[in-house]
Order: C-alpha cells, then structure tokens, then sequence
C-alpha cells in the first residue's frame, strides 16, 4: 500500500522528518501485534517513548481529552504530575485492563532488572471500539501480544490495518494506524514533531482531503454513511523544550488537523490527544529540576506541525489500509480501493 503522499496529495507545507513518522523524534519507537482471523480483527501497538528507562527518566508529558467518550487509562496522572513514566499501549475497548496489567508487567521486570524498587506505576493505554470488524467480547490480547510488541518496536513501522488498527472504521473506511512528522526550526535550533493515530472515526459523507468532499463522491459505492463516533487515539512526540502547560496547548491543535479531514468530533467518538517531550526529563532521585522553556509566542510553529501531522497521519492511516472483512462478514472498503486508486 502506498502512502497518501504517494498520490500527489500533500497535507500542507512544512518540511517532513526521514520516514515522516512519529519515530522521526530520536529515540521513540513502534511496535504492533496483528490479531488477524475470520472472527477477530484487532491487535495492539506500543509506542516506546526513549531508549532508557521513563520510569527513572521520566518524560514531560500532557493529555487533552476533546470529546471524552472514552475508556483510556493513566490520563489522570498525567494531567496531575504533568509526566510519561510508561511506554503507551493502544488496543480495543474491551483488553484495556488486560494490556495495562501486561504494562505493569513490563515496567516491574525493567526495573528489577535494574536494580529499582517500582511500588507504583501509571500505565498509559488508549483504546478505540473495533467491534464492527472484530469479536471484541472475547478478549484475544493479552500479555503474551504486548510482550511481543513491545518487543519488536522499531522506527520504520506498519501503517495501516495493523496492531492496534486491524479493525478500526474511519469515516466508514477501513481505518488503522497512521503517522507523520514535520521538522522546523524555533530560533537558530531544529526541531521534530510526530504524530501517529489509531482512527476509528468520521461519517463517510463528512471526509475531506485537501479540500475536496472525497466522501460525497464515494458514497454511493458503499453502505449508508455511519455517524460521525467511533474515537481516535493521537499520540504526539517531540523533542521541544516545554512545558506540560504549553504541550497541551500544542495538543489542542491536532483538533484542527481532525477538522480538516471532515471530522466534527461528534458526541460518540472518544477524540483524545496525549503528547510527550523528549527534552525536559525528570530524573529519578533528583529534589530539584531545571527546565527550558521557549517563549509562548514561539509555539506558533509547533501549533502548526501539530494540526499538519495529525491531518496527514489520519489519511495515512485511510490511504495504508486494506479492505477488510471481519466479524459476521461484515466488510470495510479501503480509500485506496475507492478512490486513490483512480487518481
């Protein structure tokens, strides 16, 4: 599958990273596991935040939570210390408990390991409802798949029906993963934002793409259009020096990039936004932290990236994913297979 770039469609204009991914910020990694049978449609995907440990290490962090119909865990704490001290797992609705006891796993083993007492962790999982393409009652992920994810996170992912988006519908298409990054500079330094999303939103008639009403052309090829609900997970790294306060206000800007693929954030869709900073570490042990911190009227860039990256990665998502037949026959026609393909 090709990415939407690859058809000439290009979501706005600033520069993109190497592989245009979240992992373009250094240290961040990917990593799936697929849940691919007649009946079930589903998986998991982990988003390894640096190399080291963030429990000792941790990250600054921020959550916004647009319309919160939604089951995400560890948001709280997040929007409290204003810090990641976790990899972040998204799965389906149904194995959130599941993949956040295998989180909890993961990190007590890591810092065993190392010789570091853990009494407390604030796991961070993201969910999206998958049940229209898989058998979501019978919970297939387990510790085994996040084990296996975790595992395997590398820079250059899969995008599309994969992981954590083997099932998902996105503006009545076939759904999934997507990603993109853009780089900028802020003063004489450089700088990269990513962003990567597990989408399972939108009405079809709604969708978007540079402008044009692509679903309005495509919606006498599929079923009657679904409501705009669902949920989409948007996962933004950067490396910027900022604060929690101001990650958040970059945050907020990934609504926009929703808006111009079509979504309104409708009352049944879960649009939830976590972001963290690779700069600014909170180092375990240490009473007093230094922070840097741009000047607010210098984010105006980074809002920017922010709404151009997520708008790009939920077409990526659309664009990378294949038409899909799931749970009790039900099928989801892929954007490429519509659309793209005739370009």
């Amino acid at each position: 599958m090709k990415r939407i770039r690859d058809y000439g469609i290009i979501p706005g204009k600033m520069k993109t990273g190497p592989l245009n991914k979240i992992s373009d910020v250094k240290g961040v990694t990917v990593g799936h596991v697929t849940v691919d049978t007649d009946e079930h449609k589903t998986g998991v995907t982990v988003i390894l935040p640096c190399e080291d440990n963030p429990f000792t290490n941790k990250l600054t962090a921020a959550v916004y939570v647009h319309n919160g119909f939604g089951k995400s865990q560890g948001l709280i704490q997040i929007e409290e210390l204003g810090t990641l001290e976790t990899p972040i797992a998204l799965t389906n609705t149904l194995n959130i408990g599941a993949v956040h006891d295998a989180l909890t796993g993961i990190m007590i083993k890591r810092c065993e390991e190392e010789g570091v007492e853990l009494t407390s962790v604030n796991p961070v999982i993201g969910e999206c409802n998958d049940s229209e393409l898989n058998y979501i009652r019978e919970r297939v992920i387990g510790v085994k798949e996040v084990v296996e994810a975790a595992a395997s996170a590398t820079a250059d992912f899969q995008e599309g029906a994969v992981g954590a988006g083997k099932g998902t519908v996105c503006f009545g298409l076939k759904g999934g993963i997507g990603s993109a990054s853009r780089t900028f500079t802020i003063g004489n330094d450089s700088y990269t934002m990513g962003v990567l999303v597990q989408s399972n939103f939108g009405s079809t008639e709604n969708l978007v793409i540079n402008g044009r009403t692509v679903g309005q052309e495509i919606m006498d090829q599929i079923d009657p259009a679904i409501l705009d609900r669902g949920s989409i997970m948007i996962i933004l790294a950067t490396d910027l020096p900022v604060s929690d306060r101001q990650l958040k206000r970059i945050l907020k800007r990934a609504g926009v990039g929703l808006g111009r693929t079509g979504s309104y954030m409708g009352h049944g869709s879960g649009d939830i936004m976590i972001g963290f900073t690779t700069a600014n570490r909170i180092l375990e042990g240490k009473e007093l932290h230094s922070i840097c911190m741009l000047k607010e009227s210098t984010l105006e860039t980074a809002f920017r990236a922010a709404a151009e990256a997520t708008e790009e990665a939920v077409l990526n998502s659309l664009a990378m994913a294949e038409t899909t037949t799931g749970y009790q026959g039900n099928t989801r026609y892929s954007l490429t297979e519509l659309w793209l393909s005739k370009l």
